[in-house]
């Protein structure tokens, strides 16, 4: 359990309750947000998932992106891990592969910000290809 040893250790853990307080609202209407699925399978997490779900979790708020992240499984696509879907409200969702810390920044600042689709799109019919 941490410690409150200053006003400003009581601001961040204020902070960090409205935001999973934030969290849990927008999961009552999952369709009029972002949502942000990242595959955390054995394989998603060796391949860095972990750091691109933090990622996405702590800089969605910041950029006042209301979100919701969430991991999953395995989602079929193991040689583009780490592998994200992100769901546009109102649009169907794209799946990105080989997501990395600045790709995750720039599928945030173009396709979630601004609708532009970004390098990165695993095909839903990737074995025809």
């Amino acid at each position: 359990m941490t410690k409150i040893k200053s006003l400003n250790d009581l601001r961040k853990l204020r902070d960090q309750l409205q935001s999973s307080i934030e969290l849990r609202e927008n999961a009552e209407s999952p369709d009029a947000v972002v949502q942000v699925k990242v595959g955390m399978a054995t394989s998603g997490i060796a391949s860095g998932a972990r750091e691109v779900f933090n990622f996405f979790a702590e800089v969605l708020p910041k950029r006042e992106v209301k979100a919701i992240v969430t991991q999953t499984g395995d989602m079929g696509y193991k040689y583009a891990e780490p592998i994200i879907m992100v769901t546009l409200p109102g649009k169907s969702p794209v799946v990105f592969g080989k997501v990395d810390i600045p790709k995750a920044d720039e599928i945030i600042e173009k396709y979630i910000k601004h609708g532009e689709l970004v390098d990165g799109i695993v095909p839903e019919s990737y074995k025809t290809i």
